[in-house]
């Protein structure tokens, strides 16, 4: 590639997608995206948690073939074991307590498009299985079927673990490993290119910006040398939680480091040769001051962690409605016991007698004495209810 034709390239995921940076880095990530997006092959993309795995799956998609069809995106660390299976694909009707209905998976979902597998690190190993035939050929069959099937679908996974690691520990398959690497994009942790600290920040910031109905006019080099300094563990996802609150609560066109300082309560490094940042300036801090900034860090923190996992309760949720099915249908099974197996033969059944009467008698309050619809709530025969009231003697 010319140098012009790079740019254009690095223009083109900027503006689309998302993907910034001038690093040599990111630049290596972004040409070997670039290059393997057109492709069938399958790509795995690994990084620490907030480095952009899943911006970089979407830009795969969007510059393959397969981009007018769905990309579908699935959180494996966020699945049940137990559940993983069906949701990616997919079960019969009875195949387990609470399947009420033939369900389609994720992967027939995502046919003729993308499928997105991130954290590939938490599957189960006897799901690792199935994954691995349907890469192979594309068959797989649903859960409580024999019938085998077949899809036309790209996968793009990604991990935070050290696959290699996990396959030496048993707990990855090694083909499985082989086969998801045809396509390795490492993407750094953010500390790795600091460099790109300021291009992230104005993009952000103008993304905020255009939301908030604003202008962004930029950060001062004070502020984004202090942002350089910092340990950064939640990688570009806290940086852009940082800049979207900092803006959204101050308010502010311009980001300095004065605004900057009441978002990071911690002390900063005495070793920064900005004069701003030294420690005889740090201490001056008024306590009211620090308190503010230790309950606004709060906030933020809190917000940062809700989104990050936002969308991760959405499909956690979705997976557990198949057991809420479960025992719905089991509460109903029990409320709806016939009553008239309940007899009176001894001292022993008592308390049985006397709740199987308060029930009658709620049933009758419920709806005004009429005998034929208080039956049909208490699932008995209005044969049946006559001859209670009667034992009881209720209403006497």
């Amino acid at each position: 590639m010319d140098s012009i034709e790079e740019k254009n390239i690095f223009e083109l995921l900027r503006d689309k997608f998302g993907i910034i940076g001038n690093s040599d880095l990111i630049k290596d990530a972004m040409r070997r995206l670039y290059q393997a997006a057109p492709t069938d092959l399958t790509i795995l993309i690994t990084g620490r948690t907030g480095t952009g795995k899943e911006v970089f799956a979407n830009a795969i998609h969007g510059l393959s073939q397969r981009k007018k069809f769905p990309f579908v995106s699935v959180n494996c660390g966020a699945i049940p074991e137990t559940l993983l299976e069906s949701e990616l694909f997919g079960h019969e009707k009875g195949a387990f307590t609470g399947a009420t209905d033939q369900r389609k998976g994720f992967f027939e979902s995502a046919n003729r498009g993308t499928i997105f597998l991130d954290e590939i690190g938490e599957m189960p190993v006897g799901t690792q299985v199935k994954l691995l035939r349907i890469l192979e050929n594309g068959e797989f069959s649903r859960l409580g079927s024999s019938s085998v099937h077949k899809v036309d679908v790209r996968v793009v996974a990604a991990t935070n673990r050290e696959l290699e690691q996990e396959v030496a520990n048993g707990n990855f398959r090694q083909d499985l490993y082989f086969r998801l690497k045809s396509v390795h994009i490492y993407l750094p942790n953010l500390r790795e290119h600091t460099e790109d600290i300021p291009y992230l920040v104005d993009y952000f910031g103008n993304q905020v910006s255009q939301k908030l109905g604003a202008k962004y006019k930029g950060i001062s080099s004070d502020a984004v040398n202090i942002l350089k300094s910092l340990p950064w563990h939640g990688n570009i996802r806290e940086l852009k939680n940082m800049i979207e609150t900092l803006l959204t609560l101050e308010r502010v066109p311009y980001i300095s480091a004065d605004i900057l300082r009441k978002y990071i309560p911690q002390a900063l490094p005495a070793h920064s040769q900005e004069p701003i940042l030294k420690e005889s300036s740090l201490v001056r801090v008024e306590p009211q001051f620090s308190a503010k900034s230790m309950e606004l860090e709060l906030i933020f923190r809190t917000l940062l962690e809700l989104k990050k996992e936002m969308s991760d309760i959405k499909q956690y949720i979705h997976s557990l409605s198949i057991h809420m099915e479960q025992i719905k249908r089991e509460l109903e099974d029990t409320i709806k016991a016939p009553m008239e197996q309940a007899e009176i033969v001894d001292d022993t059944n008592l308390n049985l007698a006397k709740m199987e009467k308060q029930a009658i008698e709620m049933a009758l309050l419920k709806h005004d004495n009429n005998r034929k619809q208080a039956s049909q709530t208490l699932g008995i025969s209005e044969r049946t209810l006559y001859r209670k009231i009667s034992e009881y003697g209720i209403g006497v």
